[in-house]
């Protein structure tokens, strides 16, 4: 076998077969393929695409060519949640603690984010003590005591992944649907989990900006999954302005254990429980989304799923003393008010620019190299269908100096203010599962 036949074949339209596939998959691993052949490959792929066994053959290719996690330790049915990310995306912190409240074992492996903010490691961190290195005993353990562990990912998990998206991003082959839809897919399901539930955000702060976009890598995730075994399911969500309120590491925490108190804002409590619902009937601890969505409202009111979230907390040694006195959580010296200049009502709100605007304040990193500020980040005031008058305080910048002229006039930016009614956006646009083939309409 060649592997110039098999760019040839592909950039002919050709389908490729498993075993090919494979030997592209672990010659590139291996290093026995070069950079110059699979970018010809990665291109040739991104003109002809893919169909859904190659798609899944490749995704399980990549799961194949690392460290595979083995969940079976862990008691029931483990259900992961994934998503394509945004700006304000804090969902993980409320979610994860608000199913496991339910009995459903979360065993969650995430990453350090790279751009607006950390990623949900990071934002963790915000809270005093709390640490994310366990042995992989100590993760069942927790898993099987308190239904819900968080650690980092491992080094050797999915390697032909992370050698091939450097390979794309440089070469014009990220936005690839068979690419991104395998990238996504071989981690999670290299992280063991029994089930799988994909938030794809979809607007102007998300990695997929059109709503069709969006829906196509959303089937074709779910098809993967569902191919290979996997309980899988979709959940397209707005993000054309931020999730919530808050956008910055220990902000967005704050924010989680609002929800969680019931005083979060709508928008979050919305995902989570969308989220959480299918989450719960994947695990088989309720019978119907509807069902598990009034038992996660009743963890709430009932003050349960605060409760998990403080046993999680202690159980990877943090201070959960912080939950009930968000006080002793990181907070920048300095607040700076930026007004809104004209009336009206909010009509849109560039998430990305909100997300730079963090970025620039110290919130997340440019590499993976880069220290973050775990204190700074925004809080918005006013959100899309909101009504303005000139001076209002439209965002509230956390900062760690005095003056911050050019985070301001990034966010002025952001918001447009027209003299005319406005709606707020739809939070949840589609949900997709295997049955449902082209998703439906919510």
């Amino acid at each position: 076998m060649r592997m110039v036949d098999l760019i040839e074949k592909k950039r002919n339209g050709e389908v490729l077969s498993e075993s090919e596939i494979h030997f592209i998959i672990n010659g590139y691993t291996n290093d026995e393929i070069p950079d110059y052949q699979m970018s010809a490959w990665a291109m040739a792929v991104f003109f002809q695409d893919m169909n859904d066994k190659e798609r899944a053959d490749l995704t399980m290719a990549m799961v194949k060519s690392g460290e595979e996690i083995d969940l079976s330790a862990v008691e029931g049915i483990k259900v992961d949640k994934h998503s394509t990310g945004g700006v304000g995306d804090k969902t993980t912190i409320a979610l994860a603690p608000l199913v496991a409240s339910l009995g459903v074992p979360v065993a969650k492996m995430s990453g350090r984010g790279l751009g607006h903010t950390g990623g949900t490691l990071d934002k963790l961190e915000s809270i005093p003590g709390f640490h994310i290195e366990l042995t992989t005993q100590e993760f069942i353990d927790k898993v099987n005591e308190n239904k819900l562990a968080v650690i980092g990912q491992t080094g050797n998990l999915t390697p032909a992944d992370k050698k091939l998206y450097g390979l794309r991003d440089v070469t014009g082959t990220v936005n690839s649907i068979p690419l991104i839809a395998s990238s996504i897919m071989s981690k999670k399901l290299a992280s063991g989990a029994d089930g799988i539930v994909l938030d794809v955000k979809t607007g102007t702060g998300a990695f997929m900006k059109e709503l069709s976009d969006s829906k196509e890598l959303a089937q074709a995730m779910v098809k993967i999954g569902t191919k290979l075994g996997k309980k899988t399911m979709a959940v397209i969500s707005d993000m054309n302005q931020p999730l919530g309120l808050a956008v910055g590491n220990a902000l967005e925490v704050k924010e989680a254990i609002a929800m969680l108190k019931g005083e979060g804002p709508e928008d979050v409590l919305e995902l989570c429980l969308t989220l959480g619902s299918h989450m719960v009937v994947m695990a088989k601890k309720a019978n119907s989304v509807d069902e598990a969505r009034e038992a996660l409202q009743e963890a709430i009111t009932s003050g349960k799923a605060i409760a998990t979230l403080k046993t999680f907390i202690e159980a990877q040694g943090g201070d959960s003393s912080v939950v009930d006195d968000l006080s002793t959580f990181p907070e920048a010296p300095f607040k700076i008010e930026v007004k809104a200049q004209s009336e009206g009502m909010v009509k849109s709100i560039e998430a990305d620019r909100i997300g730079t605007a963090a970025m620039m304040l110290g919130a997340g990193r440019a590499t993976k190299d880069d220290d973050i500020l775990l204190d700074v980040g925004l809080i918005l005031h006013k959100k899309i269908g909101d009504a303005v008058k000139k001076g209002d305080t439209l965002v509230t910048l956390h900062s760690r100096t005095e003056q911050a002229a050019e985070v301001e006039a990034i966010v002025q930016k952001a918001y447009e203010v027209a003299n005319e009614h406005i709606e707020a956006p739809t939070l949840i646009y589609e949900e997709i599962t295997a049955s449902s083939g082209t998703g439906f309409v919510l």
